[in-house]
């Protein structure tokens, strides 16, 4: 897509870029960077979210950059009549609160799995969305701030895991492209003092209750946790050696929430969230990396045996998976 289309889209409207719910550093970033990017093109756009962002580490990001972000509270005002584009999401997606605005425009770096038209979409499969932002200044040679720079360089390598999950040619080119114009200072602070005590407290219960299945590990956190922290508890219990797969659930007052993990080739960690929640809930994601909700009203009785539901509908979408790619 002509990045110069989206512009032209948006100009003479009232726009909004909205996150998925609970942004993450690359759902600020990208958005930060899109923001900036249209605002050179004389384009102005409000960044949108709704939900909570609970992690010290992505509140930070708001400090460190210079960013400004609207809660679903401080938008009282949309119209029907008003643009939104999604960034590091997809309208239909349940991490997506459906806005009064009309989507006019997608860019997402995940699968899509309900088709929705729009006007202006870019879905392309990468590490990271900031680095199909990125891509956007380098095509129309648009200048960016060092602390644009900056954010789109931090968003890219959180989310790539430091290049380690879901990597491609254009996280690299876009990262480097970035960092040669990024305020360095910017990027190290985000890296010191962005862990909370009540943190501690769920890698505690995770570690506590992780098991291990032919390289599935399965983990409780049975209390309310923010969705950025499971996250990265699914990162570090795939980081065991034993693991090749990780799902890690949180019981909440609403519902059960869930973040997967997977560095096996033959496992698609979304197509396996929304298959396995497939009748109770719903997710998806990317290859590597994936999360999924199931709400209180869908569960049916399980909440005596949350954990051989939840855990019995995963460990049958993966042999399949691994099944199927075995008949190949």
């Amino acid at each position: 897509m002509d990045p110069m289309e989206l512009v032209a889209l948006l100009r003479g409207h009232k726009s909004y870029i909205q996150t998925h719910n609970y942004p993450d550093p690359d759902a600020i970033a990208s958005a930060f960077g899109l923001q900036y990017f249209l605002l050179q093109h004389e384009v102005e756009a409000d960044i949108c979210y709704d939900g909570k962002i609970e992690k010290l580490s992505t509140r930070k990001m708001f400090e460190v950059f210079g960013i400004e972000i609207l809660s679903s509270s401080d938008i009282s005002d949309m119209t029907e009549e008003d643009y939104i584009v999604t960034v590091d999401s997809q309208k239909y997606n349940a991490n997506l609160t459906d806005f009064i605005g009309d989507e006019v425009a997608c860019i997402d770096h995940h699968p899509t799995y309900i088709d929705c038209k729009y006007h202006y979409k870019d879905v392309q499969i990468t590490g990271a969305c900031a680095s199909i932002i990125a891509s956007y200044y380098m095509r129309t040679d648009t200048p960016m701030t060092d602390k644009v720079a900056a954010a789109l360089a931090y968003g890219i390598k959180m989310d790539t895991a430091d290049f380690i999950r879901g990597v491609t040619d254009l996280d690299v080119d876009m990262f480097a492209y970035v960092y040669k114009k990024a305020d360095l200072e910017c990027i190290t602070q985000m890296y010191s003092n962005v862990m909370e005590l009540d943190d501690l407290k769920a890698y505690a219960a995770a570690i506590e209750n992780i098991h291990v299945y032919d390289g599935v590990g399965f983990a409780t956190i049975p209390f309310d946790c923010p969705d950025a922290l499971i996250a990265i508890i699914s990162d570090f219990i795939l980081s065991l050696d034993v693991v090749r797969i990780s799902v890690i659930y949180a019981i909440r007052k609403d519902g059960i929430k869930l973040s997967v993990r997977s560095d096996m080739r033959e496992v698609d960690a979304g197509k396996i969230v929304h298959d396995a929640l497939e009748g109770i809930g719903s997710g998806g994601g990317h290859h590597a990396m994936a999360g999924g909700f199931i709400p209180n009203e869908q569960m049916n009785g399980m909440h005596n045996e949350i954990k051989y539901h939840i855990e019995s509908r995963f460990m049958n979408q993966i042999k399949k998976a691994m099944d199927g790619h075995d008949k190949k």
